[in-house]
């Protein structure tokens, strides 16, 4: 299994990736550079991004996000302390995970996040075409070639993580050993069941993303007009769908108990969960860089985790 988990000495100690996609998004360089300052000064030693970050942005073409990260590192003399992770394959375009294009696609991150090597390189999503031998070939090389120390898969459903597995089982390849799927208190179909028990079954370390359901489960919303007009307000319509503000409402009673804030309740809930080794959260300055680390040092007692895993059947 890799080690992501807060006990490696990379991780000192906090099980928490901050999420690069709002570098270059939401937040310019500078203030990225704020939040990344911060988050090294608490102890946080691994971050997140895609090639594709943030091409989203009108006049964006993306890049933005590990540009920034780049040149954090390098001004700040940083590389060897801390863990980066990115990604090609946004969005599962035909042919993105062919041998040709993902050595491409790394040179092209290695570049932009001035290092010649990246902690952890994932297939951002199956592209469903690439013949499954070829993506083993093309992540195994990148492996072998020292350019991606570990390697793995986002936005994988159960079937095709388990043939990608038993591909480089065959071949005698590196296997995906990372997953990063969509998983938080109110968004639990995706990694619970099938897939979980995969992942805890190969010993894939777990490390999802949208731990926050895109600030929803920060608690600073009291209702959907509180986001009309914001670009995260689809998002946060989803989440809020199907029994999320009952979700919200245990999570505030539980952090009222503890005298904590309500994200760092949840993050401190999926840090509970099997298979998970660190929840990816993304901060838009320091102060919330503060916040973030408390939640990877709250521990929570198994009464509070079983009124969480039941308040969105409530």
């Amino acid at each position: 299994m890799a080690d992501f988990s807060g006990d490696h000495p990379a991780l000192a100690g906090i099980p928490l990736v901050l999420g690069g996609n709002v570098f270059g998004w939401t937040i310019d360089r500078d203030a990225s550079f704020a939040v990344l300052d911060a988050f090294f000064e608490a102890g946080g030693r691994m971050i997140d991004t895609a090639e594709g970050y943030s091409n989203w942005v009108p006049g964006n073409k993306g890049g933005e996000s590990e540009a920034i990260i780049g040149e954090w590192l390098e001004s700040r003399g940083v590389r060897a302390d801390m863990r980066v992770g990115t990604k090609t394959g946004q969005g599962g375009p035909p042919g993105a995970l062919k041998p040709e294009a993902v050595a491409k696609a790394l040179e092209g991150s290695l570049e932009r996040l001035r290092t010649d090597y990246v902690d952890l390189y994932y297939a951002h999503r199956d592209d469903g075409t690439t013949p499954l031998d070829e993506v083993v070939q093309a992540y195994d090389e990148a492996f072998r070639s020292g350019k991606a120390r570990e390697l793995g898969a986002s936005n994988y459903s159960t079937g095709r993580l388990a043939d990608v597995l038993a591909s480089a089982d065959r071949l005698g390849a590196r296997p995906f050993s990372v997953m990063q799927p969509l998983y938080n208190l109110v968004a639990r179909k995706v990694y619970e069941g099938p897939l979980q028990d995969l992942c805890v079954a190969r010993g894939i370390a777990v490390l999802p993303y949208y731990g926050l359901a895109s600030g929803f489960l920060s608690g600073k919303y009291q209702s959907a007009e509180d986001w009309e007009g914001s670009s995260r307000a689809f998002s946060l319509d989803e989440a809020a769908a199907n029994g999320g503000w009952n979700v919200l409402r245990v999570l505030r009673e539980i952090a009222g108990e503890l005298g904590a804030a309500p994200a760092q309740v949840a993050l401190a809930w999926l840090n509970s969960q099997p298979g998970v080794a660190a929840p990816l959260a993304s901060a838009t300055s320091p102060e919330q860089i503060a916040s973030l680390v408390g939640a990877a040092r709250l521990q929570l007692a198994p009464d509070h985790i079983a009124r969480l895993g039941e308040a969105l059947a409530g």
